[in-house]
């Protein structure tokens, strides 16, 4: 246990000494005050005056009516421009040329149909962005309904001022009783769990093949094998590399408190008003939450920390690790590209079922019990399969890192790799 303490001692400083390790901790709060900010600066970039030409190809009202209520609740210059139907090509031409010299935003054919069957055309450089035209839409099918229950005989003030805006609370209901969780910040909680576990287990793994990689190319393991065990190494090596991850999560943990916390004054020096986010409320964590993603980090970090290990034994140059390690990153990709499928049915048979996979599990799980309630033989099964498959996993890679550490030349073959595993 001594030698393998000196490794994970040795691994650990000379991590934390590295420039990039340095680099990496000051990017990391800098990078989460621009995930604060970037977003408000874009929403009011987004907000700039929009000009639109509302073209009427001879509706009654139903042109000066949207004119109207497009200048009401949203920043927009509409433009009412009446047009005879055989006039309209040569007035859409002119008006695409607009748009294109930016002197238009975009302009909107309003005809009889639009109250017959709902078929409104709009053209315009910015319907990519799907807020505009949400709020655009929504606003048109209002104005539409009016003017046809205008023309049935039905008064639309009354229908107007019958409406009410809906708003629909949501709670999180967690072991049979309500919380205060709301349903977006779970969603947001479970995202932040996912990218952290997935940014974390696939950072630090690396780190791990790039380290046996670099001694082995440079001959150096050839003197450390000298005096210590391959396991021993091996384990030193995925346990230093792994405190070097906790202590870099825990000073990320910290500052993004601390901005949490000053997020006001951080918003005042980059000149945006704090006003409005005075009521925005960070989801809570519950200290279930921090233990289970702790453990699911460990758990999944030594799985794969293990095999990229066993990777980086096995190859020869950086290039072939990178090329070699593609399998055990599609591993830890699969949890992420179904990822919006576990927000969304977190007790469906998919995120049970990757859940349970060891494989997926590191991500998985920590996200469905962000998202919702698991029972608690779910998740034990879930972290005694994942301990299983821990244990079989760097029995493996400790046997190929035994042999393959000292083995130069081309690439094993997978036949190469099963004689390595059953060599005792």
């Amino acid at each position: 246990m001594r030698k393998i303490w000196v490794v994970v001692r040795r691994e650990f400083v000379e991590k934390v000494r590295n420039k990039w390790f340095i680099i990496s901790t000051v990017l990391g709060p800098l990078l989460m005050a621009s995930f604060v900010v970037l977003p408000i600066l874009m929403a009011e970039r987004g907000g700039a005056q929009r000009r639109i030409v509302v073209v009427d190809l001879g509706t009654v009202d139903l042109a000066d009516q949207l004119v109207g209520v497009l200048r009401a609740p949203l920043p927009v210059t509409a433009t009412l421009l009446r047009v005879e139907v055989a006039d309209l090509a040569d007035v859409a031409d002119s008006l695409t040329a607009l748009v294109g010299a930016k002197e238009v935003d975009g302009y909107l054919i309003v005809s009889e149909e639009a109250v017959e069957d709902g078929t409104v055309e709009y053209r315009g450089s910015n319907v990519s962005s799907m807020a505009d035209m949400q709020v655009l839409e929504r606003l048109l099918r209002e104005t539409v309904m009016t003017e046809r229950l205008g023309r049935a005989g039905v008064d639309a003030e009354v229908v107007q001022r019958a409406r009410i805006p809906l708003r629909m609370r949501t709670l999180s209901i967690r072991g049979g009783k309500v919380t205060e969780g709301s349903g977006e910040s779970a969603f947001i909680l479970a995202y932040a769990v996912w990218l952290v576990l997935y940014m974390a287990i696939l950072l630090y793994g690396v780190q791990v093949m790039g380290a046996v990689v670099e001694e082995k190319t440079s001959r150096v393991i050839e003197l450390l094998i000298s005096s210590l065990r391959p396991f021993q190494l091996l384990a030193g090596k995925v346990i230093g590399v792994g405190a070097v991850g906790l202590f870099q999560l825990a000073i990320w943990g910290v500052c993004a408190w601390l901005l949490f916390q000053q997020r006001d004054l951080v918003l005042r020096l980059v000149g945006i008003d704090a006003g409005p986010t005075g009521g925005f409320a960070f989801p809570a964590v519950p200290l279930e939450t921090i233990a289970i993603v702790l453990t699911y980090f460990l758990l999944g970090y030594f799985l794969y920390a293990a095999m990229f290990a066993a990777v980086g034994a096995m190859s020869n140059s950086d290039a072939e690790a990178r090329q070699a390690q593609t399998p055990v990153i599609m591993l830890l990709v699969i949890p992420t590209v179904l990822m919006l499928g576990i927000l969304q049915q977190p007790d469906g048979a998919m995120a049970v079922s990757l859940s349970l996979i060891p494989f997926c599990s590191p991500i998985a799980m920590p996200v469905r019990w962000a998202a919702a309630t698991v029972p608690i033989e779910e998740l034990a099964l879930s972290i005694g399969l994942l301990v299983a498959a821990l244990l079989l996993v760097v029995w493996v890679a400790a046997r190929i890192y035994r042999v393959g550490i000292l083995m130069y030349g081309k690439r094993p073959n997978p036949k190469e790799l099963w004689r390595w595993i059953r060599t005792t």
